[in-house]
């Protein structure tokens, strides 16, 4: 038996038999689905522009709002140090991260879509209670019901955009999840932008139209087709077969849709998917894709600008018109980042994106920290403008190689790693690890800025070094491999063919 990652028989080798075109009915259903993205670029761009905003602050943050009019003399790195205004933010990943367990199961044994469309209720009641918070309580309430939201959505999204897409162009379709993060980032930094002007009430709309993208994606949802990867785990043989057969835009789907049988076979025969986890034949997957990349994505520090951008420009001097401005243009650069990847990832490749892109950002976090040294330790309140703008170039810079990078990539190669009987488990502990790590980020990010000062910047600095050998060592090249093909990339790895090699000369039965 083949397809899974087992290798009972002759391994998979019908990828060129494969054929598709690109129809009408495959592009609607992945920009559909892709609006789980949208979800939680929202959110992103949202949470850090409201938390800047005076209105919200004095209602709900007294301290914070007195210690920022009042300019005491502590650094303006600490203005925002305060750890239940970080909870406002953290709070929502860290439900998140547990809500993705019981996503697993919905998308093994109810689909895909059926994740799809319970994020989006979830993150609906979490937008509409904290539009109408009256206390903290209230907030992080609603902040646990939007994490439940992004839970399932990044459980299922990525999932869904990678088996749905043919193989060469896989890498550009699950893209679209990063592309809508990114286009929901930069839509909220406008509307904070707007809003930050609306007296006394205007934080109220910005966190209340993250119902708006919960609503498209639910009506949309509920026309979404399945994938022809779920329909067949779920034994739903010749609907997988039809729905193969429309979104590849042939009835010449015999090569692929064996592969998708001969893996679903695989899957069934897994009882404890999560346990099959952590067998040693699955050592690749765990090690990279569950564990390494959805941590490392977050420790390139890139998350905390996009939290705190705001507040950020302004703990560095901007004022408060200026830091929403300039959080609205580093949002852009990812968007612009986002289209450069989707074009080129499947022509050069992943390991270049992360290795190239690596480089660039080590060096823009190095000018950042030697900037700030030389200018804010010297007793400076505010930076020269001329400063500022050098500071807002070099992040976009920073924003453009992460934009292209480890922002796409940190979802689309852990959806291409695992076999179908692993997949649903494996995405749930990528979206737990991912979450876990967004967390302790945003809880700690202002707390260390204010303690470390421009050192958090060398140290995030000192981090992507280390993912950057950990990519360079460890991760196969995964562009136009089919998704059922990926494990046999393991058998010829200088050192993951040591594992994988003892744990596949038979299937066994978790």
């Amino acid at each position: 038996m083949a397809g899974g990652g087992f290798a009972d028989g002759a391994p998979l080798k019908r990828a060129h038999l494969y054929e598709y075109r690109i129809t009408g009915y495959f592009i609607a259903a992945c920009f559909v689905a892709a609006l789980g993205g949208s979800l939680f670029g929202y959110d992103l761009g949202v949470s850090g522009g409201v938390t800047s905003m005076d209105d919200f602050l004095e209602q709900f943050f007294p301290k914070v709002f007195r210690r920022k009019q009042l300019h005491l003399k502590e650094t303006d790195y600490c203005k925002y140090d305060n750890q239940v205004l970080t909870l406002f933010t953290s709070s929502l990943y860290f439900a998140a991260l547990v809500s993705t367990f019981s996503a697993s199961y919905v998308t093994r044994k109810r689909g895909r879509r059926a994740s799809i469309l319970v994020g989006s209720v979830s993150f609906f009641l979490g937008g509409a209670i904290n539009a109408a918070a009256m206390n903290v309580a209230m907030l992080i309430i609603g902040r646990i019901f939007l994490g439940i939201g992004i839970g399932f959505g990044n459980q299922a999204v990525p999932l869904y955009l990678s088996e749905m897409a043919p193989a060469k162009i896989r890498g550009a379709v699950n893209q679209l999840f990063q592309l809508t993060t990114c286009l929901g980032i930069l839509i909220a930094n406008f509307i904070n932008y707007g809003t930050d002007k609306i007296h006394p009430w205007g934080w109220r709309l910005s966190l209340g139209l993250a119902t708006v993208p919960a609503t498209l994606m639910f009506i949309g949802g509920l026309f979404l087709p399945e994938t022809p990867n779920s329909l067949v785990e779920q034994g739903r043989m010749e609907e997988g077969r039809t729905v193969l057969e429309k979104i590849r835009g042939t009835t010449k789907v015999d090569a692929e849709f064996a592969d998708l049988v001969d893996a679903s076979n695989a899957a069934r025969a897994i009882k404890h998917p999560f346990r099959n986890l952590l067998q040693r034949k699955n050592r690749p997957q765990l090690v990279i894709g569950a564990l390494g990349i959805p941590a490392f994505q977050q420790l390139t520090g890139m998350n905390s600008i996009l939290f705190y951008a705001p507040v950020m420009f302004q703990s560095l001097g901007f004022g408060s018109d200026a830091a929403l401005y300039s959080s609205t243009i580093t949002s852009a650069a990812l968007v612009l980042a986002t289209f450069i990847s989707m074009f080129l990832v499947d022509k050069f490749g992943r390991r270049a994106f992360f290795l190239e892109a690596g480089a660039e950002m080590i060096c823009c976090l190095i000018a950042v920290a030697v900037t700030l040294a030389l200018k804010l330790d010297q007793g400076e309140e505010e930076l020269p403008k001329g400063v500022g703008i050098f500071l807002v170039i070099v992040i976009c810079i920073f924003v453009l190689a992460y934009g292209r990078s480890w922002g796409p990539l940190g979802w689309l190669v852990p959806s291409e790693l695992f076999p179908l009987e692993t997949r649903s488990a494996g995405q749930s502990m990528v979206v737990c690890v991912n979450m876990l790590f967004t967390a302790l980020i945003a809880q700690c990010f202002l707390a260390a800025m204010c303690h470390l000062r421009y050192g958090i910047f060398l140290l995030f600095a000192g981090l992507i070094v280390i993912m950057s050998s950990f990519i360079y060592f460890l991760l196969p090249e995964t562009k136009q491999v089919p998704i059922e093909e990926v494990y046999l990339l393991w058998q010829n790895h200088w050192f993951w063919k040591r594992f994988v090699k003892d744990g596949r000369q038979g299937t066994q039965h978790v």
